[in-house]
């Protein structure tokens, strides 16, 4: 258990992205903060220390090379000059079609080995990546014009993955099938030389018929990035129904829903921004009006860049809303935003045990619920292989009295008790205000109960299959949240 926080600390976050075409890394120091008004703690303004330069990423025989992989990440370490074991937070992501690849497991392996203690790694987590490149592209943006519905498009070489925020708030994420690298091409030539699974529905859906080796003509590249651009078009404007058809069904990953009130009226005057690869030459675009050459990353990024500007609907806030980044968001929303940050009032007896990874989140339970819906909650956490985690729900967000959480303690306590939890096994109360080591004493019988409960406070609400535990610092804890509904 844990005395409160005093004083602020500096503290080191990192970002690895490993995307379809590129990859890169990132590392960041912030200081840790309670916020004056909401009295949360919060990383305060960040000072980049180290960005690498984009690599492409290792690919080998049709799958990603784990010993180049090693080599990278080895290499961004050492030219970063940190110390890993110093690190507080981060993450690392594969996207697009590098997350689709048989052994992309490699990538969060290999990170794990080498700075496992200190964030969390995922592939292929669509909803995640939409809410990383929002935060770390148009957070400041959104915030700035609050009142602004913001519409962040990250644009890769595999995926495009929308959300939608207002306030800095996200309310909506999807992932669809348009990205530059479903063909690739002889770089400076239509010569193509690989279509991914895709892009092969993709052209039976055109009528096109394309063979690696063969020069692509100017009409059939037009075709494929008209259709792309009316996606894109189809997404910003709400239009779900276009996805719907037989058209546009093979490009809908996880569906992009407006879920706000009056939704259908208000994204039709939303800001729209950009990140990934393409976001990146747009804006170069449409501040130099210059563009690398034909196919010069051996993709449709030129491509596809040049036909969402000339889209009046995708192009309209280009010039007025222009992100901090300009559209390198993914590799900085892990960095900086991957984590929430606990309060320091925890019921954590054990905190050598940290990190504690991939804890799936098995139930949310208000504090009146009955003997009956813990013990399911609780059986179901005892059957996983690694834990589990209950979320604690408060009603209309009220703060609970004393009697309601010694009541709701002791339930929790008894079932523990006739269950016979697994001493071995942890279990997780994630907990919306600072009454963890309240809640966690009640539920331990005061650490009588042989079990390993934690109880973490004041981690926000977040829409996730999984949560991972960072080690201490300062009596905080990174939390991270994947597997993003």
């Amino acid at each position: 258990m844990f005395r409160h926080f005093q004083g602020n600390q500096s503290v080191l976050m990192i970002g690895l992205d490993f995307g379809s075409t590129t990859s890169r890394a990132m590392v960041a120091c912030a200081h840790l903060e309670r916020n004056p008004v909401s009295e949360r703690m919060e990383l305060g303004e960040p000072e980049l220390l180290y960005r690498s330069k984009a690599i492409l990423t290792p690919f080998e025989h049709g799958k990603l090379c784990p010993e180049r992989i090693d080599q990278c990440i080895d290499r961004w370490l050492l030219e970063s000059g940190i110390d890993t074991d110093q690190l507080f937070s981060g993450g690392a992501i594969v996207t697009g079609l590098a997350a689709e690849k048989e052994n992309a497991h490699i990538i969060a392996r290999s990170v794990r080995e080498k700075v496992s203690h200190a964030i969390v790694a995922t592939a292929d987590d669509p909803c995640m990546e939409s809410w990383l490149a929002f935060m770390g592209n148009s957070l400041k943006l959104s915030r700035a014009n609050a009142e602004v519905p913001v519409i962040n498009l990250d644009i890769g070489g595999g995926t495009t993955n929308p959300a939608l925020g207002i306030d800095g708030n996200v309310f909506s994420s999807g992932s669809y099938y348009i990205g530059a690298r479903h063909f690739q091409f002889e770089p400076g030539t239509y010569r193509l030389l690989e279509i991914s699974n895709h892009g092969q529905q993709l052209l039976k859906q055109l009528n096109l018929v394309l063979q690696p080796g063969e020069e692509c003509s100017p009409e059939s590249i037009e075709r494929i990035v008209s259709y792309y651009v009316q996606g894109l078009e189809a997404i910003v404007s709400g239009d779900q129904g276009w996805f719907d058809t037989d058209v546009g069904k093979p490009l809908c990953q996880v569906a992009f829903q407006a879920n706000l009130p009056e939704t259908a009226s208000r994204t039709t005057s939303a800001a729209i921004t950009f990140s990934g690869g393409v976001g990146e030459l747009l804006y170069q675009y449409s501040q130099t009006e210059s563009l690398p050459g034909t196919t010069a990353f051996g993709d449709l990024g030129v491509d596809l860049c040049k036909g969402i500007a000339q889209s009046e609907i995708l192009s309209r806030s280009v010039t007025r809303f222009v992100p901090e980044y300009q559209g390198r968001a993914t590799v900085y929303g892990l960095a900086l935003h991957s984590a929430e940050l606990s309060g320091n009032t925890l019921y954590m007896p054990n905190p050598e045990q940290l990190p504690v990874n991939d804890l799936p989140i098995v139930a949310r339970l208000a504090l009146d619920a009955d003997k009956e819906s813990i013990t399911q909650s609780i059986q179901l956490a005892r059957k996983t292989n690694s834990g589990g985690c209950i979320r604690i729900m408060l009603k209309n967000d009220n703060y609970p009295g004393f009697k309601e959480l010694k009541l709701f303690g002791e339930r929790f306590a008894s079932v523990l008790e006739s269950v016979n939890f697994p001493e071995a096994l942890p279990l997780l109360l994630l907990v919306p205000k600072d009454f963890g080591k309240a809640i966690g004493s009640y539920a331990s019988r005061w650490g009588k109960l042989p079990i390993n409960l934690m109880a973490v406070d004041e981690v926000p609400d977040r829409k996730a299959g999984f949560v991972s535990l960072g080690k201490v610092k300062n009596f905080v804890i990174p939390v991270y949240f994947y597997g993003m509904h």
